[in-house]
Formats: C-alpha cells, structure tokens, sequence
C-alpha cells in the first residue's frame, strides 16, 4: 500500500477535471512527500461535494490496498469516455460500473459508502444523483 504523506481535497469547476467526471484522483510527489490530491467538481452544495469526496477517497484506498494502479484506472477511464463519444455508453452510464472495469468492485464499495452517508444525511439518493449527473 502506498504511504501518503498528505492529501489534499480540492473543490473545482466541473470543467477543470481531467475528464468529464464529477471526481478524480492523483498521486503525485512534491519535494519528496507523497500527496493524494482528490479534486471534486463544485455542486453549489458542500454536502454533496464531500460524499464524491469520499467516494473517490475510498475508491483509491481499497484499489491502492488491491494493488490497481492509478494510471491503469485512468487509462480504462479514459477509453470508457472515448466509447462513450462514439455512442457506445449513454451519458449516464459510470465506467466504474462497466463489466471490463479492473476496479468494478472497489467503484461498488465505494458507491455503497456514498449511499450509507447519503441516506444518513437524509439526502435522497435520486436528488444527489440527479445533480451529479447534470455535470
């Protein structure tokens, strides 16, 4: 597993991510520290900011655990997004959940998570949902 010196969560506009998603995340290394940056599109709602905070927070977590590196879950991403702009995916399919996904389980745990802390919050998951796909 890797050792993380820091992480850093930062909320964006939607159209800085690397891709369209509403989450992502990145190892880099500055000054020979470790940092997890998780960057979290802006929803104009800081609840439903920091459920996709902790969504991707353990979606690295247990794939980091798993041994799935960073850039084979972006390379997948990545083709998922190109599939979907030839029509292949609808826009509200999540390449995590694709059959092919090397991290289908840990994007399921993850979700269920998001879900347990949504409906806690008594948020209707619909609602949530809703808005995090009108990004």
């Amino acid at each position: 597993m890797t050792t993380i010196d820091k992480i850093v969560i930062e909320f964006i506009d939607h159209n800085l991510q690397r891709f369209p998603t509403c989450g992502d995340y990145k190892i880099t290394e500055v000054e020979g520290k470790v940092i997890l940056n998780i960057w979290v599109s802006r929803m104009n709602n800081q609840s439903y900011e920091c459920l996709v905070a902790i969504h991707e927070f353990v979606e690295w977590m247990t794939t980091d655990f798993k041994g799935i590196k960073e850039e084979d879950i972006t390379f997948f991403d990545l083709l998922f997004e190109r599939e979907r702009e030839q029509g292949l995916h609808t826009d509200d399919e999540e390449p995590g959940f694709d059959p092919r996904s090397i991290y289908l389980r840990e994007h399921t745990l993850a979700t269920s998570i998001e879900m347990t802390i949504c409906a806690f919050l008594g948020i209707p998951w619909t609602e949530y949902d809703k808005t995090v796909e009108k990004l």
